[in-house]
């Protein structure tokens, strides 16, 4: 029987709506994927090796780990020892609320993102991060969320609140970008629009391909070439994206995967623990905890 590589992931609930935290510890090889956050995090212990939308890099304990909405990447422990990481992840809107000019402070919120950031979103332009000052800044954000998880309450959050400011400010100051989108043939894009729209039911390659006056290899090439991922893997995710949105607005788990179009409860399972880390009923637990009762 094959050994099976250790592996514990927790979700962490958070004070914010569209702001969410793990803690993993795992000597799993994370195939390529990607999320529609942002994501913040630091290796605590170990080291991990990935590819990512900025190169191959490695990441040892003691640095800082980020990656764009959409950003393409996978992970490796080095020396095959299982490696211990925790992150933020903030979905497009509350980097734009807390890092754009004129636009820095006050509290998040805002309605669900998702997808192709907007012209003028900040962007983080390391996928590693060597920053005594914002290592320490980070360090107490997620030790200020930590105490207020135990135990919250209004003072708390506050605290969090200053936390996450002073991190997003330095983290702005010293590893963000404004960028431009990459441009994208509007046949592409709408075969995209298409394929979001009728996730459950989805047109077949041909017809995709075909809508964009190309051959099935071509469009395949450019599709993966703009968006990372071919489009059963790109649809994949998406429906993965949309359970994870419907399971932290209190759909069961079950309607949940029949929803997004996923065989049955055991299918999302696995799509989302080899997207995500952590298993649906974690994800369902962790968010039940950040509602208010």
């Amino acid at each position: 029987m094959a050994h099976r590589p250790f592996h514990q992931a927790q979700v962490v609930a958070t004070p914010w709506p569209h702001i969410h935290a793990t803690t993993i510890h795992s000597g799993l090889h994370y195939g390529r994927h990607s999320h529609s956050t942002h994501g913040l995090g630091v290796i605590e212990q170990g080291a991990q090796a990935s590819a990512s939308g900025r190169g191959a890099v490695r990441a040892y304990a003691g640095n800082l780990i980020t990656n764009n909405p959409g950003e393409v990447h996978d992970g490796r422990p080095l020396e095959g020892a299982a490696r211990r990481w925790r992150m933020l992840y903030l979905e497009p809107q509350v980097m734009a609320a807390w890092l754009l000019p004129g636009r820095v402070g006050g509290r998040v919120g805002g309605p669900q993102g998702g997808g192709e950031a907007s012209t003028g979103t900040p962007e983080l332009t390391r996928p590693v991060i060597a920053d005594a000052a914002l290592l320490q800044h980070f360090k107490g954000l997620l030790a200020t969320i930590d105490r207020w998880t135990t135990e919250p309450s209004a003072t708390r959050e506050m605290a969090c609140d200053e936390a996450l400011a002073q991190t997003l400010h330095l983290l702005a100051l010293r590893h963000t970008t404004w960028q431009p989108p990459i441009p994208v043939a509007a046949s592409i894009r709408a075969a995209r629009d298409r394929l979001a729209d009728e996730a459950l039911q989805p047109p077949d390659l041909a017809t995709l391909a075909g809508q964009c006056g190309l051959g099935r290899y071509q469009f395949l090439r450019r599709f993966k070439a703009v968006y990372g991922l071919p489009p059963h893997a790109w649809l994949l995710q998406r429906r993965a994206e949309k359970a994870r949105q419907l399971i932290r607005q209190g759909t069961g788990l079950a309607a949940a995967a029949s929803d997004c179009g996923f065989a049955d409860q055991s299918h999302l399972h696995r799509h989302f623990v080899r997207q995500f880390g952590y298993t649906p009923g974690a994800w369902r637990l962790a968010m039940g905890r950040s509602r208010p009762s």
